[in-house]
């Protein structure tokens, strides 16, 4: 799965490069407010710029969910994209992606230039693997490169069905850097290996935690699933985030990491209060949380226990907060989870989604070895699943 053919392997002098990146970016007003995903994307259009492709990149954005909506459409990234590039990056308006306009504009295309389709969702197709659509992207192009890591684990036209129609084919290197660290830190970790796993649900993370638990040798629970697992170890937890179908669960969870000898730590003491809300007055509880009390971070005791077995940890993976880190007032689990991790000299990687916003806008970004930009490509991934799009990658 992880030996896949890269950009370094490939020809495109001359050649037409259907890229799919990931320009799933935030928009406000017209205006990108975060642009890591296109910043992210740059080695790779760089490289096979220099190398004389001519490249038709193509990506989603948001949900438009099969219709043209304006607010969704990808020209503000193409502007942008212009400036970070230093060069034209010419956007073809079509409504139906590959329409006259993205035709010509490919078929003008010189050695070294650069197009950018329309939003590939506003085609209904797009989120079917229809074989129309895969069809229409791949006539603009010779070869395929599969750069958007975080729309691996969906089988879509334009990072799946395309590939059939295409060849040869290839990764990026912002894909080849997931598929390196994720793949190396689950199945060739240096010793050892720590996982963090925080956020709200244990429901979304039983395959994660049951694989880790084959190969990690510490497992930290966090975030609003670790009242899950108080819960089945007979205490109270109060209006906290609960999954009572899941209790059980959690006991199973429990016994595994017990026989075969890693290292569950859960929370010692919670910081609760009586509502949600950053000014709600706050304590800290050590055992049973009150009926009408929710826990919303971890304790001073958890924090430093948490950063003690992190201390010699040589690899580390963390996806999911340990606390509401939007309020100020509960952010500070989250912050001394990733101080630990800036202070120790280990590979330490970072699952996307909330892990990542939370590491960048607490200041820890630049600290980390890498930071995945596929929330639940990276949790798929540590699930131990094949994903599509990267599989995909294979010449067929």
């Amino acid at each position: 799965m992880l030996n896949k053919k890269s950009i370094d392997d490939i020809q495109v002098k001359g050649k037409r490069v259907l890229v799919r990146c990931d320009f799933n970016v935030p928009l406000q007003d017209g205006k990108i407010t975060d642009e890591v995903r296109l910043t992210a994307a740059l080695p790779t259009l760089k490289k096979l710029i220099a190398d004389g492709g001519r490249l038709i990149l193509c990506s989603h954005l948001g949900k438009p969910k099969g219709e043209p909506k304006p607010e969704l459409s990808l020209a503000p990234v193409a502007e942008r994209l212009s400036e970070l590039l230093g060069q034209e990056v010419r956007f073809a308006a079509d409504p139906e992606v590959v329409g006259p306009n993205a035709k010509k504009a490919a078929a003008e295309l010189q050695d070294g230039e650069v197009m950018l389709l329309e939003n590939t969702r506003y085609r209904a197709e797009e989120t079917k693997n229809g074989e129309a659509f895969s069809k229409d992207l791949a006539s603009l192009a010779e070869v395929f490169v599969d750069d958007a890591f975080g729309t691996a684990h969906r089988a879509h036209c334009s990072n799946v069905g395309v590939t059939e129609f295409l060849s040869p084919c290839a990764v990026g290197y912002l894909m080849q850097k997931e598929i390196d660290f994720l793949g190396n830190a689950v199945n060739q970790p240096e010793r050892p290996f720590v996982a963090i796993l925080g956020g709200s649900k244990v429901s979304s993370k039983i395959s994660v935690i049951n694989n880790l638990l084959d190969k990690v040798d510490t497992l930290i629970i966090g975030g609003g699933m670790a009242y899950t697992f108080l819960k089945a170890q007979g205490k109270e937890v109060g209006t906290s985030l609960l999954e009572a179908d899941y209790i059980d669960y959690a006991k199973e969870m429990m016994e595994k990491a017990a026989a075969k000898q890693v290292e569950l730590l859960i929370p010692m003491d919670t910081v609760v209060a009586k509502e949600f809300a950053n000014d709600a007055p706050s304590r800290v509880a050590e055992g049973d949380i009150q009926p009408d009390e929710m826990g919303l971070d971890i304790g001073p005791k958890t924090r430093e226990r948490f950063a003690a077995a992190l201390k010699n940890a040589k690899t580390v993976v963390w996806n999911g907060p340990m606390g509401v880190f939007e309020m100020p007032n509960f952010a500070a689990g989250t912050i001394a989870v990733a101080k630990a991790l800036a202070e120790i000299s280990a590979t330490t990687i970072i699952g996307g989604g909330d892990s990542a916003a939370a590491v960048n806008q607490l200041g820890f970004g630049d600290k980390m070895t890498h930071i995945s930009t596929g929330g639940g490509a990276s949790l798929e991934f540590l699930e131990g699943k094949e994903l599509p799009g990267v599989a995909a990658a294979d010449d067929k």
